[in-house]
């Protein structure tokens, strides 16, 4: 029964993602108009700061991450949007339109039956978020903004999946099958969202690759930054059950860092971890 009912979910997301009228979840309504917005290459700060406003718990998050240790060092807090987003910068307005979709998403309703993946899945992502602008700025030297960014939505696939199996209550019952689901279709699924969401190709790409194993030589693109802040993350901070899906294969990070470059970096990316959770309220 279940896996025609997997089927059943995997065919009606196809339709959905590649016809003209897609059907998102409300959760990402606001998600849609940060991006309509900033696509708009004559927008400015004025416009920017009146969209999130209309959004009480988008500006409320913006107002707190512009007063965090790590974009506030002078102390001087701020406590209107605009001065917000002129500290933070329009990027990170995207990341936490985001990060307010998710939010809202593992608070609604149809997620209690899945509450204890929810809860590893938002602590994975946090970790593989601040991994990712540590190893950007550190070893990439890519821009780090956007290395967390894709690190924040790297498993979206995950939640969309549940939001959509949440309607099929004999899946919900059924672990093994639902954690097939999750794992098996994550990548592909999330690729094909954020492309529905018109994000940049660098992005599609590094959350398309981010579970496939493959040799890296040297750390220099996004797609190579997320597959190892994955890797990473997976030895502290893993989503999947052990019990359904054994011990994700991380030996290939003694290959590419040393252990004095590995100790380094999880111990600058548990200070990114705790301020970007301040920043978010998570």
């Amino acid at each position: 029964m279940s896996n025609a009912v997997t089927f059943k979910i995997l065919e009606d997301i196809a339709r959905d993602l590649s016809g003209s009228e897609i059907s998102f979840p409300t959760f990402l309504d606001i998600t849609f108009q940060v991006r309509t917005a900033l696509k708009d290459p004559n927008l400015n700060v004025e416009q920017l700061a009146k969209l999130v406003g209309a959004e009480p718990l988008m500006s409320a998050k913006i107002i707190r991450m512009s007063n965090s240790v790590a974009m506030n060092p002078s102390g001087r807090e701020i406590a209107d949007v605009k001065s917000a987003i002129v500290r933070v910068g329009m990027e990170a307005v995207r990341t936490v339109s985001f990060a307010v979709a998710m939010e809202q998403l593992l608070k609604s309703k149809q997620m209690q039956p899945f509450e204890g993946i929810s809860q590893r899945l938002w602590e994975h992502t946090s970790h593989v978020a601040a991994l990712c602008r540590v190893l950007a700025r550190k070893i990439a030297k890519i821009n780090g903004d956007e290395a967390m960014f894709a690190g924040l939505v790297h498993d979206i696939g995950v939640f969309y999946l549940m939001s959509r199996a949440a309607n099929f209550p004999e899946l919900v019952n059924d672990k093994p099958e639902l954690h097939a689901l999750l794992v098996g279709w994550h990548d592909n699924i999330g690729h094909a969202l954020l492309s529905a969401l018109s994000l940049p190709e660098s992005v599609l790409v590094a959350v398309q690759e981010h579970e496939t194993d493959r040799e890296i030589k040297e750390i220099r693109s996004l797609s190579d930054v997320l597959y190892i802040a994955n890797k990473i993350a997976n030895r502290a901070a893993r989503w999947r059950d052990p019990a359904l899906d054994g011990e994700v294969d991380t030996s290939m990070l003694e290959s590419i860092l040393d252990a004095e470059t590995l100790a380094e970096i999880i111990e600058e990316s548990q200070e990114e971890v705790q301020s970007l959770k301040s920043a978010l309220g998570g």
